[in-house]
């Protein structure tokens, strides 16, 4: 077994266990965090199977998101550590059959589906998608990171002219 096989199966798995997770906890930061873990894990995925554009881009993307929602899910939720033991399940059979017919659906693409190289791309259509890669990783990367910084400093900004407010709204 070489190592790309160990590591796509052990980030395969963790993927999986988290997303698991996230529908087994009481608490909704620590299922977002579940979340994040899982999304974190499927962009390892990607780096194992060498298509860096997709790993990075899925790490990136998924650590702001989650950031975000956990943020928003402390400002807003009136249980976000799950301390109450709410059920934040709904139609549990639906989902767990649902959950079972697309893993079975994956299972069967990942096994049956002929995975060789695709006939008939035009010659150029590689190269196209090497100019975009290098395009977005290239000089807009700064871009993209420096508005990720900026938007997190204004929801930590947010977050800290909210709290007095907040403080006083709990004790009336």
């Amino acid at each position: 077994m070489s190592a790309q096989t160990f590591f796509i199966g052990f980030f395969g798995l963790a993927a999986v266990w988290f997303g698991v997770v996230v529908f087994r906890t009481h608490s909704m930061v620590r299922s977002a965090l579940a979340l994040l873990f899982s999304q974190t894990a499927l962009g390892a995925l990607f780096l194992s199977m060498q298509a860096e554009f997709l790993g990075v881009l899925q790490i990136m993307m998924m650590a702001t998101e989650m950031s975000i929602m956990a943020i928003f899910m402390v400002m807003f939720m009136m249980d976000p550590g799950g301390l109450g033991e709410m059920d934040m399940t709904h139609q549990k059979r639906l989902s767990l059959a649902a959950g079972f017919v697309a893993f079975a659906a994956a299972v069967a693409a990942a096994v049956f589906v002929d995975w060789g190289p695709v006939a008939g791309v035009a010659p150029d259509a590689a190269q196209q998608t090497h100019d975009l890669g290098i395009e977005l990783l290239g000089r807009s990367m700064l871009i993209f990171e420096t508005a990720g910084v900026t938007i997190l400093t204004a929801m930590i900004a947010a977050t800290a002219v909210a709290m007095p407010a907040v403080k006083r709204i709990g004790n009336k």
